[in-house]
């Protein structure tokens, strides 16, 4: 930027950007029927402090729960929306858990103390160039600390629980959105269980979110440039903080057998021309004040994000909005003996061996340049 004052913009808070940077009318899914669901019920957020699982704990707050458990394993964030929900919801009664999700014990001792009937299950690890390079902890975390969690769901009753999950899980090309999709095969070999419904929720990027490129973005405008961007060709599903927490409750208010839920969320958007509008927002001009620059593809990016594993194969619901994507049947014993492999793997301390246990689980599983060099003729 030439001599610009960053101080006294106009649009620097986050909140400002989102609706404006959408590329569509945001989905209204907030009715009744999520109301009803909520009122009343004793539910458990895991990665509560987190974008997506604080907005849902706001929701079921408003939504009337009983009693909210919010669970996370860094304090910093669920103190601070422990204080927002206790200053503007003086009757709930809320709790707060500090504890990791890989803690059997702690998870167990949890769900039994307080029996919760809804289970909304956001903990995850997410940032992908991180877990490329720390694929342990991704297994450890995403998978064996979902298990872990599901298991819990299933020996203390709860009625419901939903996965969230992401669009990279189709067709992954990264550790992150491999070890997604092996939660939503989990997810799929519960179909059959009796007593507790699962259900996982699958979208894009959220505007705004811990870790999202619009917080990228904005610091670096407010630096005075350049906005770096991996590849002018990306495009990317998006939608806001609400719908995806809207989303998540209305597909845990509809669950019956172990279904993946996916929002219409409208044409993705280009990256570059979401760089281009947030620079515009902030009362400047792109490549005369804010300059744009490609850095390349990071380890395990696609240019593209799908949000179905098999064109065409969509159900629709009660809400024309949701759709819920066909799945065939996993027999549990896949599962288990696909965990079992991973621990050997995990056990060995080759990152390596690791992968290749992952991409024996995940059949979908492919490297980027399987995947990116399709990419021109997809995106035509």
């Amino acid at each position: 930027m030439k001599g610009k004052d960053s101080s006294n913009r106009k649009y620097d808070k986050l909140n400002l950007l989102p609706d404006n940077l959408l590329g569509r009318k945001p989905v209204s899914l907030m009715k009744e029927g999520i109301q009803q669901f909520l009122k009343d019920k004793v539910i458990l957020v895991t990665g509560g402090g987190g974008t997506i699982g604080s907005e849902i704990c706001r929701q079921a707050a408003r939504g009337g729960a009983k009693q909210l458990i919010v669970l996370d394993n860094y304090e910093n964030n669920a103190y601070e929306l422990q204080q927002e929900l206790a200053g503007t919801y003086h009757k709930l009664n809320l709790v707060v858990e500090i504890a990791s999700i890989q803690d059997k014990a702690s998870i167990n001792n949890i769900f039994n103390k307080y029996k919760p009937q809804l289970v909304f299950h956001a903990a995850a690890h997410k940032h992908v160039p991180l877990m490329e390079d720390c694929p342990e902890q991704a297994i450890k975390n995403n998978i064996f600390g979902t298990y872990i969690v599901i298991n819990a769901a299933k020996k203390y009753k709860t009625e419901k629980f939903v996965l969230i999950s992401t669009d990279k899980a189709v067709n992954p090309t990264n550790v992150m959105g491999a070890s997604k999709r092996f939660c939503e095969m989990m997810m799929q070999s519960m179909k059959n269980c009796e007593g507790t419904k699962f259900a996982a929720v699958r979208f894009g990027n959220v505007l705004g979110s811990n870790g999202s490129v619009i917080p990228l973005f904005q610091s670096q405008i407010a630096r005075g440039g350049p906005v770096t961007i991996t590849d002018k060709r990306i495009i990317r599903y998006f939608m806001t903080v609400t719908e995806a927490a809207c989303l998540v409750l209305k597909a845990g208010e509809m669950a019956s057998s172990a279904d993946i839920y996916v929002l219409d969320m409208g044409k993705p958007v280009r990256i570059l021309k979401l760089a281009e509008d947030l620079i515009k927002l902030n009362g400047l001009t792109p490549y005369k004040d804010i300059d744009i620059i490609e850095t390349g593809l990071r380890p395990g990016e696609k240019l593209y994000e799908e949000l179905l594993t098999r064109k065409g194969e969509l159900t629709p619901t009660v809400n024309h909005k949701i759709f819920i994507e066909k799945q065939e049947e996993i027999a549990f014993s896949q599962i288990n003996y696909s965990l079992q492999q991973l621990k050997k793997a995990i056990n060995t301390g080759s990152s390596e061996k690791i992968r290749l246990a992952l991409k024996e689980a995940v059949p979908t599983y492919k490297e980027p340049s399987e995947v990116n060099k399709l990419a021109d003729e997809y995106l035509l």
